[in-house]
């Protein structure tokens, strides 16, 4: 009998203080498999990566093709065709054998078709109107200089794609990890933060790769064609690096109400220490739109706006969640005074 009420109580400071105490050595051993098995899964996240980084690298180049770039310039365009293969788009401009094609057509399409004379094959022009801007495959050719270019681009692809196909898995192993040295409140409080965070990183990837890469590399053409620079050829590794540190850091950012209320509900901060952070919130917002985007104002603003906005909603529902603590609080002590009279 003392026995089973020693095991239970055993269970109940388990279960209140966490799990089982372990010595330094074996917590060593833990961390040790942790960091096998999150480079062994990065490892083979990163080969896959690698191989398909063709797949990978369309993915990523999404958001250039949407972006509002004009290429051609303003003015009349001319769309060249050669069969079904597109040559290329060129302005009018002051190109006097265009203009004589083109006439006062905005766009034209012109199509060099095989021409029978007698004899003779010829290559003949024929001359379309069409009633839009000519399609484009990229307003900004991707280039690979150098020899060992292309598999810098690859290992690159390789990183960052591996290291995000393998971060819940990594983040498994990492939970496994630090749960057991958690109470039983705590650890309710970090599950329900890790499938809320895993939400919001989601949609901070996809506002910034739908929403802000578009704006983002249309505004960077249109600073260097203000300046007077060739705007029509990016790095490959530079182009991708940008890319992928700009969403990573998006999707961190939206990690942040996630973070901040796990904390409130552990008792570690609270309304009046969030309201009066504040200003420093607004300096590290800006902060984090400098480095993480091009260096202008637009992009730090619309990467800087959301995470106020999220911090600010952080900030009230902790006020709610104090005010109604205070209610039950009090509550609970006119309920207890009532019984006692």
């Amino acid at each position: 009998m003392a026995d089973e009420t020693g095991a239970g109580a055993l269970d109940v400071q388990e279960e209140e203080e966490g799990g089982p105490v372990k010595s330094f050595l074996e917590h060593l051993e833990d961390l040790r498999w942790v960091l096998i098995k999150s480079l062994a899964t990065a490892g083979v996240a990163m080969i896959i990566c690698f191989f398909g980084g063709n797949y990978v690298f369309k993915v990523l180049k999404w958001p250039l093709l949407r972006a509002p770039i004009d290429k051609g310039g303003k003015g009349q365009g001319v769309r060249i065709l050669l069969g079904t293969n597109q040559l290329g788009v060129f302005p009018v401009g002051t190109n006097e054998a265009l203009t004589s094609l083109a006439g006062t057509n905005h766009f034209v399409r012109l199509e060099i078709v095989p021409v029978t004379i007698g004899t003779n094959r010829l290559l003949g022009v024929n001359v379309e109107s069409e009633s839009q801007a000519p399609p484009q495959d990229s307003p900004i050719d991707i280039v690979s200089l150098g020899p060992a270019a292309a598999f810098v681009v690859a290992t690159k692809i390789a990183l960052y794609g591996g290291l995000i196909v393998a971060s819940p898995l990594i983040f498994y192993f990492v939970a496994q990890f630090v749960f057991p040295a958690l109470k039983m409140r705590e650890k309710k409080y970090v599950y329900g933060g890790l499938v809320f965070g895993a939400g919001l990183f989601l949609i901070g990837v996809a506002f910034c790769y739908f929403v802000m890469m578009p704006v983002t590399l249309a505004l960077s053409a249109q600073y260097a064609q203000w300046f007077g620079f060739k705007a029509n050829q990016w790095r490959a590794e530079d182009y991708i690096g940008f890319v992928c540190k700009f969403m990573l850091g998006m999707g961190l950012g939206f990690e942040m109400p996630v973070i901040i209320l796990t904390l409130v509900r552990m008792g570690i901060l609270n309304y009046r220490m969030l309201a009066g952070a504040r200003r420093y919130v607004i300096v590290i917002s800006f902060v984090l739109g400098a480095i993480l985007t091009t260096p202008e104002v637009i992009t730090q603003v619309l990467m800087a706006v959301p995470l106020l906005v999220l911090y600010e909603i952080s900030v009230w529902i902790a006020w709610y969640w104090e005010r109604q603590e205070r209610k039950r609080t009090e509550m609970e002590s006119r309920e207890g005074f009532a019984s006692k009279a």
